[in-house]
């Protein structure tokens, strides 16, 4: 059976819809003119031409090319040489880091604020509970959308739906060899999660109490370790 990758799709008002409708898509922040689709599109896809977000986009190479020459000028995006055998090498467009403040970031100044001053004032004890508090309330609200005995694929399915709502930006594919990559593109709580690396170790355990014992999650992609996004490897434990 295929993928039931879970790629975005960009209607008329330029809103990403998932496209079987199987997750919900970014509650926060959704792209309503043609640079926000194109940031959204780089996002999600990663390093792309112009030609290739033209057709992601469902509009022409040369509009969606000019649309990145304005973005360049912004500082928002950067381009790369591809050589690819005989003719001109191809032009490859991607985010810079000045970019990221364009996707939602949970009021990451005040976030970071707190924690030093739980921190500081209360010590790396308190510290630890209320990242315990915060993976426990996680963990109980998964629970609650993702039954025990649900078959492995369907876990992955429903996470992916829930990380999206809380706007991870979430993405599954299913693998040749039948494990499944779970991919975030987007960290809402990435100055969090920076200032305070728990946090990361949390959500880790959050899945892997929620995929179950017979699930096997790794962590291959981090960003707050510089990856363009975060990545999951899940495969089921045979006995």
């Amino acid at each position: 059976m295929s993928s039931q990758n879970l790629e975005i799709q960009f209607d008329v008002t330029g809103m990403g819809i998932p496209r079987d409708g199987a997750a919900a898509t970014n509650a926060t922040w959704s792209p309503r003119n043609p640079a926000e689709r194109v940031l959204m599109a780089l996002k999600m896809h990663g390093e792309l031409s112009s030609a290739e977000l033209g057709s992601k986009l469902s509009t022409t190479g040369e509009a969606a090319r000019q649309q990145l020459a304005r973005l360049s000028e912004e500082g928002l995006v950067q381009s790369s040489s591809e050589a690819r055998g005989v003719g001109r090498p191809t032009q490859r467009w991607s985010l810079t880091p000045a970019a990221q403040s364009r996707f939602p970031d949970t009021h990451a100044a005040l976030t970071v604020q707190l924690l030093g001053i739980v921190k500081n004032a209360l010590g790396e004890a308190a510290l630890d509970t209320l990242i315990s508090v915060r993976e426990a309330e996680t963990r109980n609200a998964y629970s609650a959308a993702i039954a025990e005995d649900m078959p492995l694929r369907d876990k992955v399915v429903a996470l992916v739906a829930l990380r999206s709502a809380e706007g991870y930006m979430a993405d599954w594919r299913e693998e040749a060899d039948g494990s499944f990559t779970l991919i975030e593109n987007h960290c809402p709580i990435c100055a969090a999660a920076t200032a305070c690396q728990g946090f990361c170790r949390a959500e880790l355990d959050v899945f892997r109490a929620i995929l179950g014992p017979q699930a096997q999650i790794e962590r291959s992609e981090h960003i707050v370790m510089g990856g363009r996004r975060c990545t999951y490897s899940i495969s089921g434990i045979t006995s």
